[in-house]
């Protein structure tokens, strides 16, 4: 067992399973929340509107995410896929946030 959960290849009941995902949810929604924090912070640190979409760190990022799921055995494709909704929707976010600065 490693923090809670059966290891994948170590499972023999879908209850094994699923609570494995579980956990690995709790998880991976911790990490999405400290994410939100860090667009939280960007929000507050850029100067001005246009900085908040930058194509260039986009692509950075969806390829960083694709280089380590290769490096994983992870499908890249479908990490790519959702790297790409995680980082527009972390741009959406911050757009909200940074038009809620105090001017």
């Amino acid at each position: 067992m490693s923090e809670g959960r059966v290891r994948p290849g170590d499972c023999r009941t879908m209850a094994e399973v699923r609570g494995g995902v579980d956990r690995l949810d709790e998880q991976i929604v911790a990490l999405l929340a400290e994410r939100f924090r860090y667009m939280d912070a960007a929000a507050r640190i850029k100067l001005d509107r246009e900085a908040v979409r930058d194509e260039a760190r986009k692509a950075e990022v969806i390829g960083n995410a694709k280089r380590i799921a290769l490096s994983e055995g992870a499908p890249a494709a479908a990490v790519a896929e959702l790297y790409e909704r995680l980082v527009e929707a972390s741009i959406a976010y911050e757009f909200e946030r940074f038009d809620e600065r105090p001017r």
